[in-house]
C-alpha cells in the first residue's frame, strides 16, 4: 500500500455517493476483511518528474497536476514486519500526481514486493500494478561526523543531524521476477541512521494523517478505485536516498537476448509492439526514480489501515489502452 498524496491532503473530500465493491472483488486469500493493517517503517521520497514521462502511466480520466513541465512524483520503500501476508518489503514508484475533482492523488507506476501473497492482492483487491521481486539488503558502517552545534534545536524537536553523516549505509538492491525471468530494477542507497539507543530523540514527532489513493485501470482490475490509508507514525526528514539504474552492459543484454534464456522465450511469444511496450514501461520506471530529489520523509512506528477501495468509474478491459 501507498503513502502516496502526503503532499496534496487539502484536496482531499469524501465522494458519499461511490459504491463499495463487493466482498469476492476486495478480499484475496489469507488477507480476511478489510480494514487491513500493516506495521513497520518506510521512505516516502519526492521528485521532479518530467510531464511527458508521468503521462505515460496516467488513465485518460485522470488530469495530470504539473506546472513548468514537471510533476511532482518518486517513490514509496517500506518494510513490513507485520501485516496480513506477514513480514514482506514493498517499493512503490509514483509517476506523479493526478486530479479528479474533487480529489488529488499521487499515481502508481509501478509496486514491487517480495511476496505472492501480497502481489496477488494488490492486483485483484486494490488495482495496483504489483509484481513480485526480490529485494538484496547490505549494511556498511561508515563513521559519523561531529554533531553541529547550530542543531541543538532540530535536535530537541527530532529532526536534528538529518544530514550529518550516518552511522550504517545501507543498500537496497530490488530485482523484478516475472516466470523464470530476473531482471534489476533499481538499487536504493539508504544513507540514514539507525539508532538503538533512545530512539525518541530521533524518530520525530508523532502524527496521524488520512491519504486517499487512486488505482485500478490494470488487466486484473479494470475499473478506477479510490481508497484510504489511516496512518500513525513517527515522521522526519532525511537525506535523500541515492538510487542508481541497473547496468546496461553488454553482457545483460547478451544473457536476455540469447536464444533459448527465459526473457528471451517471453519475448518470443509477443509480437514487436508488445514487447515494445514492456520494455518502454519498464525504462520509464527508471526514470522516475532517477529524477530529482526534492524531499525525503521517513516514517518510523508505522501503523497503517487500508480501507477496501471503491469503485470510482466501471471500465472493461477493452477500454484499458494507457496508464498503469
Amino acid at each position: 500500500m501507498l503513502l502516496n498524496s502526503l503532499v496534496f491532503l487539502e484536496f482531499s473530500y469524501s465522494i458519499p455517493y461511490l459504491k463499495p465493491m463487493e466482498a469476492e472483488e476486495k478480499s484475496s486469500s489469507g488477507y480476511g476483511k478489510p480494514p487491513w493493517i500493516f506495521k513497520g517503517r518506510a521512505l516516502y521520497q519526492l521528485h521532479l518528474v518530467k510531464a511527458e514521462t508521468a503521462r505515460a502511466f496516467i488513465p485518460k480520466e485522470f488530469r495530470l497536476v504539473e506546472a513548468f513541465g514537471y510533476t511532482l512524483g518518486g517513490f514509496f520503500l517500506a518494510s513490513y514486519e507485520d501485516s496480513p501476508a506477514g513480514v514482506f518489503d514493498e517499493l512503490v514508484v509514483i509517476a506523479g500526481i493526478v486530479w479528479n475533482p474533487p480529489t488529488s492523488c499521487a499515481w502508481a507506476a509501478r509496486v514491487l514486493v517480495n511476496s505472492d501473497e501480497a502481489c496477488v492482492h494488490g492486483r485483484k483487491a486494490v488495482g495496483l500494478p504489483s509484481q513480485v521481486a526480490r529485494f538484496s539488503k547490505r549494511i556498511t558502517a561508515i563513521p559519523r561526523q561531529q554533531k553541529s552545534k547550530t542543531n541543538g534545536f532540530l535536535n530537541m524537536i527530532g529532526i536534528g543531524n538529518t544530514f550529518n553523516s550516518p552511522k550504517d549505509c545501507m543498500d537496497v538492491q530490488v530485482t523484478e521476477i516475472e516466470g523464470h525471468t530476473a531482471a534489476d530494477a533499481c538499487s536504493v542507497n539508504l544513507n540514514t541512521a539507525v539508532p538503538l539507543l533512545k530512539p525518541e530523540k530521533w524518530m520525530g514527532p508523532a502524527i496521524k494523517m488520512s491519504l486517499p489513493s487512486f488505482s485500478g485501470h490494470t488487466v486484473y482490475n479494470p475499473n478506477l478505485l479510490k481508497y484510504s490509508c489511516q496512518i500513525e507514525c513517527r515522521v522526519r526528514a532525511v537525506k535523500p536516498a541515492r538510487v542508481s539504474s541497473p547496468s546496461p552492459g553488454p553482457k545483460n543484454k547478451k544473457e536476455n537476448e540469447k536464444e533459448g534464456s527465459p526473457r528471451h522465450q517471453t519475448f518470443s511469444s509477443m509480437d514487436s509492439t508488445a514487447v515494445e511496450t514492456i520494455e518502454n514501461g519498464e525504462n520509464l520506471c527508471v526514470s522516475v526514480m532517477l529524477s530529482k530529489p526534492v524531499l525525503a520523509l521517513e516514517f518510523n512506528c508505522l501503523n497503517m489501515q487500508v480501507e477496501a477501495p471503491i469503485v470510482v468509474s466501471h471500465c472493461s478491459k477493452n477500454t484499458l489502452g494507457g496508464g498503469s
